[in-house]
């Protein structure tokens, strides 16, 4: 009895143990898993897609260079303006271009320059109204590491990398050798300047009256007047000039203004014999030219002027070697050749 009952144990532990085994076995099984969980498991984790770049970021992956001119008044900016448009367009940059309403305003000028160098741009373009008043700001650029290149009329200063612009010094010298030709070397003359602060003025100045006192004995410079090129400004000083000196034989105007200003003094005091000398172009000028009232000017070649200061800019921002001075030209034009295809390139009306 007591055999049988130990085997009945001893069957019943085999058997518990061999439904362990069996559930011990089952619980080993991975378990099967769906076809896109499986897919899931074994792949590593990917890595979020990238957002779409907005297009702000995308353009802010361009290049950014302000330009930054002396003025919108006078169409020689305007022409500027398409220059470094073009250049812009060409070398896939972005800029902007700007200037205050009249080239006196040196203070709005030097906020503009204050504004955009807090945008923290690749390089700036500057034509400064004031070659001193800007420099403490160029500073800041050089100290920054942002390229500064001049265009129209430099500063006094060697941060600039390059400076684009006429060979002022050299144009209102040849202003002066045909303002001499056309009062026969002898005689009083006058000149009304657009100011006495930018680079231009005083080069347009000195070159004129320097050639004048170095080459023309008998040519008498008896006034030198100021007019920051404001048409109006320029017409009554021209007026008073003549009213002061009334053998007065000719008269150089600085720039389009100035030029257009002392046209108008002329033509208001009936005074036609006076000689009228400009410098740079417009459809007044121009006009002024073909019909004889204004004996000749020189243009300059500001689409040129404009292209080349993006250009250099691009080049600095990159590392790549730029001259120090980019001489863009110049040209007289009177009655006889302002029809030419050569001097037609390069007006701006």
């Amino acid at each position: 009895m007591k055999s049988k009952k130990n085997l009945f144990v001893l069957v019943f532990m085999l058997m518990f143990t061999a439904i362990v085994l069996a559930a011990c076995g089952e619980a080993a099984k991975p378990t099967a898993a769906k076809p896109e969980e499986a897919a899931k498991s074994a792949a590593p984790a990917a890595a979020p897609a990238p957002a779409a770049a907005a297009p702000e970021a995308k353009k802010a992956e361009k290049m950014y260079i302000p330009v930054i001119s002396k003025g919108f008044q006078h169409q020689f900016w305007q022409a500027v303006k398409i220059g470094a448009e073009k250049a812009a367009k060409e070398l896939d940059v972005t800029i902007t271009f700007e200037g205050p309403e009249t080239e006196a305003q040196v203070d709005k000028q030097i906020e503009m320059l204050t504004a955009a160098l807090g945008k923290k741009p690749s390089a700036i373009a500057f034509a400064a109204l004031d070659s001193k008043a800007a420099v403490p700001l160029l500073e800041k650029a050089k100290a920054a590491k942002i390229p500064v290149v001049g265009f129209d009329s430099g500063v006094d200063s060697d941060i600039p990398v390059t400076t684009a612009a006429t060979n002022n010094i050299a144009a209102a010298a040849l202003a002066a050798d045909k303002m001499a030709g056309l009062i026969n070397n002898e005689g009083e003359v006058a000149v009304v300047v657009h100011d006495q602060t930018s680079r231009t003025g005083i080069d347009r100045r000195d070159g004129f009256v320097n050639q004048i006192k170095n080459k023309y004995p008998n040519i008498k410079i008896v006034d030198i007047q100021y007019g920051g090129g404001d048409q109006l400004k320029s017409t009554d000083l021209t007026k008073a000039i003549i009213q002061a000196h009334p053998n007065i034989k000719g008269i150089f105007g600085s720039n389009e203004g100035s030029a257009i200003g002392v046209l108008n003094g002329v033509t208001e005091l009936k005074k036609d014999k006076i000689i009228v000398v400009g410098y740079d172009s417009g459809k007044q000028q121009i006009d002024a030219i073909r019909s004889g009232k204004m004996a000749g000017a020189i243009t300059q070649n500001p689409i040129g002027i404009g292209y080349e200061s993006v250009k250099a800019a691009v080049k600095a921002v990159k590392g790549e070697k730029v001259e120090k001075n980019i001489d863009t030209g110049f040209f007289w034009y009177d009655k006889t050749n302002v029809d030419s295809p050569d001097i037609k390139a390069v007006l701006y009306d």
